[in-house]
């Protein structure tokens, strides 16, 4: 893909971790290479949630940059994106703290095979996220649907024995996310829901919710993606896995 692009005309700009040798780096015209901390194995520094904060920050500066050099940053979105760069550091720290509760759902996800992930707008990502690191770490069959397909397939594979985890901030979509969890649990699917304080999640029989810190803004799939990283990481270890080595994986600069 890569010298498709350059012989294109298009300049490349990369975020490196840790290897500042890769495919995609050796095309790059600019390139920043960031070490938040270390890692033993290919997964380790897809799963680190530093690489991930400090990425995602790095990225959101390059296109505020950007955004206001070309004229097209009012002055009011510029200030709203960088008081969410402020609070980001505490919204990753009180996430954090949900590490009992996520290792409380790994007890119970150690034990399934297959697991369907569900989120809407900018928390779909997160749920394919979510889902590939389950898979990467756990050995867990998983898969992520934006919610508003559920209907088209997935909703037939729900079941008492296919746990289903939603992403649900509040937000514009939440009303309708509702409506699709409804559905899942009128089909008898056990329900994980992260979701902020006010979002009006009742626990009940099939339906387990971690509240989650208000998000800031724009921002708030980063905080989002650290408690389904904790999850992937305490049920692999549940289901006796090396977490520092998982099975099958390799980077593409090492294996074509």
């Amino acid at each position: 893909m890569e010298p498709v692009v350059t012989e294109a005309g298009a300049v490349i700009v990369a975020f490196g971790f840790g290897f500042t040798f890769t495919v995609v780096t050796a095309e790059a015209a600019l390139l920043q290479v960031l070490i938040a901390d270390g890692q033993l194995d290919v997964a380790e520094e897809r799963l680190s949630t530093p690489n991930s904060a400090v990425s995602a920050d790095d990225r959101a500066t390059l296109r505020l940059t950007l955004a206001k050099a070309r004229g097209r940053l009012q002055k009011q979105a510029e200030a709203q994106m960088l008081e969410a760069l402020r609070q980001l550091p505490s919204a990753l720290a009180a996430a954090l703290r949900a590490e009992p509760e996520m290792a409380a759902w790994a007890a119970k996800f150690a034990r399934c095979e297959h697991a369907l992930f569900l989120g809407r707008g900018v928390h779909f990502p997160i749920a394919l996220e979510g889902a590939l690191k389950l898979k990467e770490i756990s050995y867990i069959h998983a898969e992520a649907y934006a919610a508003g397909e559920l209907k088209h397939g997935p909703l037939a594979l729900v079941d008492r024995s296919m746990p289903v985890i939603a992403i649900a901030p509040r937000d514009a979509l939440l009303d309708k996310l509702k409506s699709n969890l409804q559905e899942v649990r009128a089909r008898g699917g056990e329900l994980y829901v992260l979701a902020n304080h006010d979002a009006s999640f009742g626990e009940g029989d099939g339906i387990h919710v971690v509240r989650m810190h208000d998000a800031p803004g724009v921002l708030s799939p980063i905080v989002t993606t650290v408690p389904l990283q904790l999850l992937a990481y305490h049920a692999a270890l549940l289901r006796g896995n090396d977490v520092d080595k998982p099975r099958n994986l390799a980077k593409s600069v090492t294996v074509e």
